[in-house]
């Protein structure tokens, strides 16, 4: 099977998961965190070098109910806390993105230190994980940044300032959750990713679901404008 070096994950239906079972949108998103591991684990066996995951975007960040969103973070900070030692165990390197500066500083600290902690792995995958993202925001900071150096105006130049300029584009985005939008997610890097949109939330998204991607990928004919 041909594997895809970049697979991005838009990460949906957390919310209405716990609601449904437990009425409970926080229990969703609980289960939501601890899903992630098995995907993960599967990259890694599978030797695929790069996951993006949508985790927060900069509109959940203004427009949902603060409680839920102080929720959020204490799960995120807890799962950091409880994994860092098996991220640097198995070669995982974290790298957060989106406006980190926006977060609240007790958050913020947490995020930079994993990732001080993990900067120096001989890594075997790349996790970035955005987090008060919004696509629109990166790319006209890109721009920005270009300005600001006095760089000529041309797609390389922008792409070395984007996020996930380390990991290149993914192969393959994938949304759970029922909807069939991008949502401000890896705009600019989408242009030729093959989307998959499933309809099971995200907590009961199995690796075996995304094995079943991986075929529907192989299948593809990838003619890039060809």
């Amino acid at each position: 099977m041909n594997l895809p070096n970049h697979i991005a994950i838009i990460m949906d239906g957390n919310g209405r998961w716990g609601k449904k079972k437990y009425n409970n949108r926080l229990l969703g998103h609980e289960k939501g965190i601890k899903n992630i591991k098995k995907i993960i684990e599967y990259c890694l066996s599978k030797e695929i070098s790069n996951l993006t995951i949508y985790a927060l975007s900069k509109d959940n960040l203004v427009k949902r109910n603060k409680y839920e969103i102080n929720n959020i973070f204490g799960l995120l900070k807890k799962y950091l806390e409880t994994n860092i030692e098996y991220f640097k165990k198995n070669k995982v390197k974290i790298n957060f993105i989106g406006e980190l500066n926006l977060l609240p500083s007790s958050l913020r600290k947490i995020l930079l230190l994993s990732e001080k902690k993990l900067r120096f792995l001989k890594k075997k995958l790349t996790l970035n994980v955005a987090i008060n993202y919004s696509s629109k925001i990166e790319i006209l900071n890109a721009m920005k940044k270009i300005l600001k150096y006095k760089k000529k105006i041309n797609i390389k130049n922008l792409e070395s300032y984007l996020f996930t300029k380390v990991s290149g584009h993914p192969e393959i985005i994938i949304r759970t959750g029922g909807f069939k939008r991008l949502s401000d997610f890896l705009l600019w890097q989408a242009a030729y990713s093959e989307l998959f949109f499933v309809t099971k939330f995200w907590p009961d998204f199995k690796v075996k679901d995304l094995e079943n991607i991986l075929i529907k990928f192989n299948k593809i004919k990838r003619n890039f404008g060809k």
